[in-house]
């Protein structure tokens, strides 16, 4: 009878300890998972706000579309825009820019990339299907074939307008200033700085 009752009394002392300890742990367990959900989401958020602000303000990824830069930039291509640098220096010749496209019609895209070709105040021609620069002919490693576009004659860049024309050459390859004019600055997004992709053609512009 008494080994009855000391049986008892240790079955109900492991199912009271059971019983507090599933409690204690329960409890902690749930609080320990939503405090870990907790710090994710707030991780995630800080992370998506910053990366916002870097796009917004430092840099963008821009995708080149069409064949307007061919050799250098081949469709498909990744570019990292920087978009900071426009706030300490002006556009430079040679420069490769992302812009809003001027142009007006059905083929209207968002964005251009194309590459400056004069700054403001430099007299820009084409002649004999070769481009000259403040009456100099410009050296352009960059590009495949001589323009096949028409010559046109000096222009002047106004103050605050930059004219681009994409590497391409060929006959009707490129839509650039030579179709819709010098651009303004506060059209051109930023420099493209390097390309991302495809890896293995990871490389500075």
């Amino acid at each position: 009878m008494e080994r009855e009752l000391e049986g008892e009394l240790m079955r109900g002392r492991k199912q009271r300890y059971r019983s507090s300890t599933h409690n204690r742990r329960g409890p902690g367990l749930r609080n320990k998972w939503v405090m870990e959900l907790r710090d994710w989401i707030f991780t995630a958020l800080i992370v998506f706000a910053l990366m916002s602000l870097l796009n917004l303000f430092v840099f963008n990824v821009s995708t080149v579309v069409g064949k307007s830069m061919q050799p250098t930039l081949i469709e498909g291509e990744k570019l990292i825009v920087n978009k900071i640098a426009l706030s300490f220096a002006n556009p430079g010749r040679g420069d490769i820019v992302v812009l809003h496209d001027p142009s007006t019609g059905p083929d209207r895209k968002e964005f251009l990339v194309k590459r400056v070709i004069a700054i403001p105040g430099d007299i820009v021609e084409v002649r004999d299907h070769k481009l000259y620069v403040n009456g100099k002919l410009a050296d352009e490693p960059y590009t495949d074939t001589e323009i096949e576009d028409p010559d046109f004659s000096e222009l002047t860049v106004e103050a605050g307008s930059y004219f681009v024309m994409g590497d391409n050459r060929h006959a009707g390859a490129s839509k650039d200033s030579r179709y819709f004019g010098a651009v303004p600055q506060d059209r051109i997004v930023g420099k493209a700085a390097y390309i991302w992709w495809p890896l293995s053609k990871l490389n500075a512009l």
